[in-house]
């Protein structure tokens, strides 16, 4: 449960809100990371000392739902020499570390990032006659805090979110989203580690997956370029009825031009997937055809763990270098250079070590596999051949509701253990399957179709004999019954 109050003071709850502290001791009571962030919202508002503010009315780290302890909301009169309209500008504050006791993050030192090392902004046009900001958006990002503090998988500027609904939950266009920097806010040095400032940008399902085909970076810099669909500063319209490439049709070209010349940035995906192995008899005790075989699915190893857990964790980063850890590299703790230090494996249980015994999770050469998608994940196919494979690079689902996972590899690509003499090959429940360039020609002209999956009725099946490979696409349901 939320709260809307003034705010800018020590926030209500927070230690040194009392109205017994004195100016003297505010500094030493005020929380220091909080502090920190509060001082870079002052340089931009001056003159808003008291913004309105949602607060978790019980916060996250005495049981509460909300990892955000508030979010702050100020009027910006934007900049009309710019053509920026005048909107509302959301901070959150909660995935940094506020408090520097391990009451929510782990403290790691000064150097380093602070808690999951940002915090997240949103910039709403104001519309006319709105004197109050709507608080929708704080719930927004307390969902995406939520996934954060779940997942343990950090954000990063090009990043997209995948939200298959109005952001404000009317009958607007504008259904997911894109992250940048902010482009007033500078990162900030706290007591407990730097904070940086990652603007949600809310797009529509056509920007999304234009997004997914060649990159965020490259679509957040078409939409600069157009003012009413978020400017310079990225403000976001929830008013706005057409897509950029409605608003100018030369932008497709633009963007159909990138995938050609860049390929796709889009390394992996948590999907809904799974995977037989046809070459065992389904009574095989040891078949890991499957991991949503049975009711006690079996689990990746802590190395397999972490090696799709940073493919994913990548989300749109550029992938200029297409190399699979080596499946007995030392662990890095699951970080990536520029990344936030992960505390927990989130793809992992604690028990999964015991769980594995070593027979299970050596590799296994496959000689037939059947590959199961329901219908947004196949949807991804055609991306993962032309705008990944093609290109020399990797892709990989990861299961959302099991340990499965299917990695598709290039003959570019070093470090997989699938090869071109055994293209098919699983360490336990990781399936990796390496395609030839002719192969995925072939296989993007069969698969056509899936570029308009609204078109055919499931279930859909594609299968080259030749090949030994079989992949069908499957409605949801199947998905959520553990014994599919």
């Amino acid at each position: 449960m939320e709260g809307v109050r003034p705010g800018g003071g020590p926030p209500a709850g927070a230690p040194g809100s009392g109205s017994g502290s004195g100016s003297a001791s505010f500094p030493s009571l005020f929380p220091p990371g909080l502090h920190g962030i509060y001082g870079e919202c002052r340089r931009l508002y001056p003159d808003q000392p008291n913004p309105l503010q949602v607060t978790a009315i019980l916060k996250y780290w005495l049981g509460g739902p909300d990892p955000l302890d508030y979010v702050s909301m100020y009027r910006n009169l934007g900049n009309p020499a710019l053509n920026v309209p005048e909107h509302w500008h959301y901070i959150s504050f909660g995935l940094s570390d506020l408090y520097g006791d391990n009451r929510v993050h782990e403290f790691t030192g000064t150097d380093g990032p602070s808690g999951f090392g940002f915090e997240l902004t949103f910039r709403l046009k104001r519309e006319t006659g709105e004197s109050a900001p709507p608080t929708w958006p704080a719930e927004l990002m307390q969902g995406l805090a939520r996934y954060v503090f779940q997942s343990e998988n950090t954000f990063c500027s090009g990043d997209h979110v995948s939200w298959h609904s109005p952001l404000d939950n009317s009958e607007s266009r504008i259904q997911h989203m894109l992250l940048t920097e902010d482009p007033q806010m500078q990162p900030v040095q706290t007591p407990f580690g730097v904070v940086t400032f990652l603007q949600i940008v809310g797009v529509c399902t056509e920007e999304l997956h234009a997004a997914q085909q060649w990159n965020g970076q490259g679509i957040l810099e078409l939409l600069r370029t157009v003012p009413v669909a978020g400017g310079p500063w990225l403000i976001t319209d929830m008013r706005r009825g057409e897509t950029i490439f409605e608003i100018d049709p030369h932008l497709q070209e633009r963007v159909d031009k990138g995938i050609e010349t860049d390929g796709s940035n889009l390394s992996g995906v948590s999907a809904k997937c799974a995977w037989d192995d046809l070459s065992r008899p389904p009574e095989d005790d040891e078949d890991s055809r499957s991991i949503c075989i049975g009711t006690q699915p079996r689990r990746l190893s802590g190395k397999d763990t972490e090696q799709i857990r940073e493919t994913l964790r990548r989300g749109l980063e550029i992938n200029s270098k297409p190399v699979l850890p080596p499946i007995n590299a030392q662990r890095q703790n699951g970080l990536n250079l520029d990344r936030a230090p992960s505390r927990k494996d989130s793809l992992e249980s604690e028990s999964s070590a015991a769980i594995i015994p070593h027979e299970l999770i050596r590799t296994r050469q496959l000689e037939s596999v059947h590959l199961k998608f329901n219908q947004e994940s196949g949807a991804l196919i055609p991306l993962c051949l032309r705008g990944r494979l093609l290109h020399g690079r990797h892709f990989t689902y990861k299961s959302i509701t099991g340990d499965t996972a299917i990695t598709f590899v290039s003959t570019g690509v070093e470090g997989a253990f699938a090869t071109e003499e055994h293209p098919y090959a699983a360490h336990g429940p990781w399936l990796q399957i390496l395609l030839t360039e002719e192969f995925v020609e072939r296989m993007l002209e069969d698969l056509e179709d899936l570029n308009s999956p609204e078109e055919f009725k499931l279930p859909k099946e594609y299968s080259w004999p030749e090949k030994k490979l079989k992949v069908s696409i499957l409605p949801d349901a199947v998905f959520d019954n553990p014994l599919h």
